[in-house]
């Protein structure tokens, strides 16, 4: 457990080191931008970016500026005034006034979908608030695609408050945000609320224990010896696996995780749980109720 956790932390550094060289509020085709020429306020102006990454100066010609951030933009047009004798030593500064795709899109799991309006760089958790938050199905990894490069960057929101503030990236205007449904697994049969139980804890682990405990323990009348688990596999099989839930509960027996839409069946009786086949338990998990926590 403490190994990967802090796997996931190196990784998640990682992700946001590559995130924050990557992008800079980078220049793309539409922005709107605004060119200074220091002492030589004649050669100021605002232009768009054309669809080919080019701003047309007023001295200099066409210069690409795509991709590029606002400082790196600069540099290029006092290269283009310097090679084309117009000045010599300029000093440039570029801002961007606009930008031409302003929405960033947040889909999946989240109070309120859709398209909101962004100007500069905001931190996802910022972005997120203005969608509601997410929801208690939400999976706590997030995916970023970025409108300028297509790449995409991960984020982990931690359940812990101070780790979700100090890993946060950064969202630019047109970029892309998804936030997939969290794993689900199911409980099923003499339990005190049975019903599908999401994987939301900050590992997205759930062991039987956990979910059994989640649907509010076993009756003193329940046969946890002879829990079965339901297991899909990639080829649309289904395998039943013996739980020793009763040996689990008492010690005697190691806990096991139980991977996405796993079905965990306790029977009430020997014999009710043989009458009870995977096809009724697929469909009664089917049709089962979710918990929100």
């Amino acid at each position: 457990m403490i190994a990967s956790g802090i796997l996931l932390t190196m990784l998640t550094c990682i992700t946001l080191n590559v995130r924050a060289q990557d992008e800079s509020l980078l220049i793309g085709p539409g922005d709107l931008v605004s060119v200074s020429v220091l002492q030589v306020p004649e050669l100021n102006q605002r232009a768009r970016v054309t669809d080919s990454g080019e701003l047309s100066l007023t001295l200099g010609g066409k210069v690409k500026v795509e991709g590029l951030t606002p400082e790196q933009g600069a540099r290029a047009i006092e290269q283009a005034l310097v090679k084309g004798e117009f000045l010599v030593g300029p000093t440039v500064t570029l801002t961007i006034d606009q930008y031409a795709t302003q929405n960033v899109s947040i889909m999946g799991e989240v109070k309120l979908p859709g398209s909101y309006p962004i100007f500069t760089s905001r931190s996802v958790i910022e972005v997120l608030a203005q969608a509601g938050g997410v929801t208690s199905f939400a999976d706590r990894r997030i995916t970023i695609e970025s409108h300028r490069t297509r790449q995409r960057f991960y984020y982990y929101l931690s359940n812990n408050a101070d780790q979700a503030l100090q890993t946060q990236v950064m969202v630019f205007p047109g970029d892309k945000i998804i936030v997939p449904r969290v794993d689900v697994v199911y409980v099923l049969g003499d339990v005190a609320r049975p019903g599908g139980f999401p994987k939301s804890t900050n590992d997205s682990r759930l062991t039987v224990l956990q979910a059994v405990s989640l649907a509010g323990g076993t009756p003193p009348n329940a046969a946890p010896s002879h829990t079965r688990l339901i297991r899909k596999h990639l080829d649309g099989t289904y395998e039943e696996i013996h739980v020793p839930l009763s040996d689990m509960q008492k010690g005697k027996k190691p806990d096991m995780a139980m991977e996405a839409d796993d079905i965990l069946y306790v029977p009430f009786s020997y014999a009710r749980n043989v009458a009870v086949g995977i096809g009724g338990l697929v469909a009664a998990a089917g049709s089962a109720s979710i918990y929100r926590f």
